[in-house]
């Protein structure tokens, strides 16, 4: 990035701005909301989780514009002159650049939230505004930046606080132990992601919600360098030893059971091994291979996670719903005629003549026994455990499964739920790839900045926009203020500038420094007291 590229980060149109703003305006004031939930991925949500604005003040505001301020004024406009006279088609007059630049500062203020605050709908995190007047257009120009570099976060980690939430609801119900919740949900989402900085932005918004797990190592650098996080002092993210098919097609002769067994005593003969199970034949291995490595596997010092790569997981972690029938052979004189039955009650499996038979969209499908349970309570059958003191069956500590693939925030819910209704406390670790972290948008929660108020012949003039086209997009109008209500955050707008002086929005940056810094363990620990 060139020592200019700070001031181009924006869209072209911005550049006419800077002379198109009344003259006598003297200053704008604008905030960040997020307006909508009605795309949401996240059933009945109500709130966005705010984080991130630490990162764009560090990162742009301090780090870009400080190349800006510390290079010669010609070198500091020059190349953003060149690119913008090109795109527009004429040359650009950047005089109100080499002002901002012989004035050595942004001179904006921002007022937020605390990161890892809850926000309910219209009710804005940040606000902005430029201190020192000719300086009007500076407050919406970084609006685009401002943007683009803040709703991913905040999206990610209210993806990500959902799934927590559900994990956390789930150990209340079966008595998992509630310091094993941090690590069920896993980001796998790096190789899908729009880019190694959109996977380190998005995997810290999975890191500040609180959980733990992530094989996305950018997501803790991120943390380190932006939010204070120390890998030597604090759990900032955690993985394991764990394989994929290429390791495991490598002992193709040798086979499975010489793999396990070499895994767990010569390469990692303590702590959390993950091994990808289904390279060839899953339920065999689940059947045969196992419990052929029992003794081996309650020998060792740490826990073997059994990870299914492929099939429905829903299905292959919980099994089928199975018609309570015994035998719908005693019912019925054809198979076609039982499988009728079933399917209007909504089951997926049924028995016929000893079979167990279950279906694979319009196919009818034969099935296992071990299909029929599903892995946990087949590890259950192998390896035992203990019951919680909810009275759920709770997997012996030197076994466990994870499902990395596919897991989206409504098969999470009904994995937990079968596992429930099966009588199993909600031991699994359920991977988190970029389909829910990256099948979002800006619209995802409606995330906008928009100005409200600007002053004008040195009076203040509330601002606000309400398209006759589209009322969902009406902006608040005025100066705004954000108070706790009955326990929820309330916007109250067109307030005075007395008002707006007050309220939860404090001033985190002014003329050019971060004045409140926050760390990730707050953010974790502002969250955990929400939910």
């Amino acid at each position: 990035m060139t020592i200019t590229a700070a001031s181009m980060q924006k869209d072209v149109y911005k550049e006419f701005h800077s002379r198109a703003y009344h003259p006598d305006v003297s200053q704008v004031y604008a905030n960040f909301t997020s307006r909508s939930g009605k795309l949401s991925n996240v059933e009945n949500n109500n709130k966005v989780a705010f984080v991130g604005l630490q990162y764009f003040i560090k990162s742009y505001l301090e780090q870009e514009w400080g190349a800006f301020f510390s290079a010669d004024k010609a070198s500091a406009v020059g190349e953003h002159k060149r690119i913008l006279s090109a795109m527009l088609g004429y040359v650009v007059d950047v005089k109100y650049l080499e002002d901002l630049h012989d004035l050595g500062y942004l001179p904006l203020r921002i007022k937020a939230l605390p990161e890892g605050t809850l926000v309910p709908y219209l009710v804005p995190s940040i606000t902005i505004v430029n201190t020192k007047e000719g300086f009007q257009w500076l407050t919406n120009m970084i609006e685009t930046v401002l943007s683009c570099e803040n709703w991913p976060i905040q999206t990610s980690a209210t993806t990500s606080v959902a799934y927590l939430k559900v994990f956390k609801e789930f150990a209340l119900k079966t008595g998992l132990p509630l310091e094993f919740v941090p690590f069920q949900g896993h980001d796998f989402s790096f190789r899908g992601m729009f880019g190694k900085h959109a996977a380190a932005m998005s995997g810290f918004g999975h890191l500040a919600s609180g959980l733990v797990g992530t094989d996305t190592i950018t997501a803790v650098l991120f943390a380190e360098k932006y939010y204070g996080a120390n890998v030597d002092k604090e759990l900032v993210g955690c993985s394991v030893d764990a394989t994929e098919h290429s390791v495991t097609c490598s002992w193709i002769m040798e086979g499975e059971i010489e793999f396990f067994k070499y895994l767990m005593k010569e390469q990692s003969p303590t702590g959390v091994l993950s091994v990808v199970s289904d390279t060839w034949d899953f339920w065999t291995l689940v059947t045969d291979y196992l419990p052929q490595l029992k003794n081996e596997i309650m020998a060792r010092d740490g826990t073997l996670v059994i990870r299914p790569d492929s099939g429905d997981p829903v299905k292959i972690l919980t099994g089928y719903k199975v018609s309570p029938v015994a035998d719908h052979a005693a019912l019925f004189e054809t198979q076609q005629e039982a499988e009728q039955q079933v399917l209007q009650q909504g089951y997926e499996a049924y028995c016929f003549n000893g079979q167990y038979f279950g279906f694979e969209g319009e196919r009818t499908i034969t099935l296992m026994a071990c299909e029929i349970k599903g892995l946990i309570e087949c590890l259950w059958d192998i390896f035992g455990g203990t019951m919680t003191d909810k009275g759920f069956k709770l997997l012996d500590e030197h076994i466990g499964a994870i499902y990395g693939d596919a897991i989206t925030l409504v098969r999470q819910r009904e994995i937990l739920q079968r596992l429930l209704d099966k009588g199993f406390a909600s031991k699994v670790v359920l991977g988190i790839g970029s389909y829910s972290y990256q099948y979002v948008t800006r619209d995802t929660h409606g995330s906008a900045v928009k100005a409200t108020s600007v002053v004008k012949n040195g009076e203040r003039v509330a601002i606000f926009k309400d398209p006759k086209t589209d009322s969902k997009k009406k902006s608040a109008k005025g100066l705004l203020k954000v108070e706790r209500v009955d326990g929820e955050l309330v916007l109250f707008d067109d307030v005075t500038q007395a008002e707006e002086a007050t309220g939860l929005l404090e001033v985190v940056f002014e003329d050019g420094k971060l004045i409140k810094e926050v760390s990730l363990a707050t953010i974790r620990a502002t969250i955990d007291n929400q939910i």
